[in-house]
């Protein structure tokens, strides 16, 4: 029997800009899905809504892989890839499998053999990349780097050699309520002329991106309080 296919489905980064998410072939996909795999029913939902579906949602399959839901494995999610049934994956993160644990459902796809296809969407790491004026050919993303304050500033300033030594941008993040204890930190710890960008609410109305030396974002320190932020460091 033919294996269906695991369609990787961006969600929007932030509300009321849905339009800037969705492309034709993504809205057009969604509407031959019957069975989906995502991080939030409640979400997964809204956004299938917004984008355009027209199947009547009592009808899908929806399968939740949120944290309370991954260790009794993944077997359950792939019945219906296995018997030949396209399926879509949707993330909390914006791209699956980007910073995000639907990598392992994506692993296990390849495993069992069965086509991955990820559709455009964006990726808040590589839009804040794409923004930041930094290196876009060597780059690394720590993901979120300690709380303990010594470690924190440990890992900061590890970031800050790779980024000097290496010539290599280094991005990482920190839960938005501890943005601006984060941003503290970094201005503290990092020479002067080492380069921040501050990527924050990115696509929302709200965006703010910003590229300066340490000693210049001293002068004008941003308040990042419950925003969603990613970090970028850089040495020229």
């Amino acid at each position: 029997m033919q294996l269906g296919t695991l369609f990787l489905i961006p969600v929007p980064l932030a509300d009321e800009v849905a339009a800037k998410s969705f492309t034709p072939y993504l809205v057009d996909t969604i509407n031959s899905v019957k069975e989906y795999i995502v991080e939030n029913s409640k979400t997964a939902r809204r956004f299938l809504k917004e984008a355009g579906l027209k199947t009547p949602q009592s009808e899908l399959i929806v399968h939740d892989y949120g944290k309370h839901n991954r260790d009794s494995g993944l077997g359950e999610f792939f019945t219906g890839l296995m018997a030949g049934n396209d399926v879509g994956l949707m993330s909390e993160a914006g791209c699956p499998g980007i910073a995000d644990p639907g990598a392992d459902i994506v692993a296990e796809a390849h495993r069992k053999g069965i086509k991955v296809v990820p559709l455009v969407g964006p990726s808040s790491i590589l839009l804040a990349l794409m923004a930041s004026g930094f290196n876009g050919q060597s780059f690394t993303f720590h993901g979120y780097i300690p709380i303990d304050k010594v470690e924190r500033a440990k890992k900061i300033k590890d970031m800050e050699s790779l980024a000097e030594k290496n010539k290599q941008t280094q991005l990482f993040i920190e839960t938005p309520f501890r943005n601006d204890s984060m941003l503290d930190d970094v201005l503290k710890t990092c020479k002067p002329q080492t380069r921040l960008c501050i990527a924050c609410d990115i696509t929302a109305a709200t965006e703010f991106i910003k590229t300066l030396t340490i000693a210049d974002w001293k002068k004008q320190v941003p308040d990042l309080r419950k925003r969603p932020a990613i970090f970028l460091l850089f040495h020229a």
